[in-house]
């Protein structure tokens, strides 16, 4: 058990930071994609408002999934912090130093704030696509009503 401590005491920030920078790289390829899709896309080309909104829903998805979910990679990375805050403490003998317990426990709580950081704009993009998506399909059946 001591040996699975020490491996997380020593890896678990990279594993918890990079998984959140991997969904911030991902989250903004697929919100550079989408933004590039909606300014060129052309309604008029679909015949069928279901072929258009398959393409215009494209990708939401996957951001939302990571607006979702960024706060909880965040959350367990600082629980698993304060576990290891707690199973230090343990091991000290009771020879508590409250400085050190504040500065482990603000260390673990980064986690939490950059999962936050992640997710608060892949849910405000999330959100506006979603508007960009009702707009153009109701442009397009406008476009249908007056041909």
């Amino acid at each position: 058990m001591v040996q699975f401590f020490t491996f997380l005491q020593q890896y678990v920030d990279y594993f918890i930071l990079g998984l959140l920078g991997l969904m911030s790289i991902i989250l903004l390829a697929k919100i550079i994609e989408r933004i590039l899709f909606y300014k060129k896309v052309n309604i008029t080309n679909y015949q069928t408002i279901e072929s258009l909104e398959i393409d215009l829903t494209h990708n939401l998805t996957t951001i939302s999934t990571i607006g979702s979910n960024a706060p909880y990679v965040g959350l367990l990375g600082t629980v698993i912090g304060i576990l290891l805050t707690f199973y230090e403490l343990g091991n000290t003998g009771g020879d508590l130093d409250a400085g050190s317990i504040m500065v482990h426990l603000s260390l673990a709580l980064k986690a939490t704030a950059i999962g936050i950081l992640v997710a608060i704009p892949a849910m405000i993009f999330y959100n506006g696509f979603g508007r960009s998506v009702e707009k153009n399909k109701l442009l397009w059946q406008d476009a249908q009503h007056r041909k």
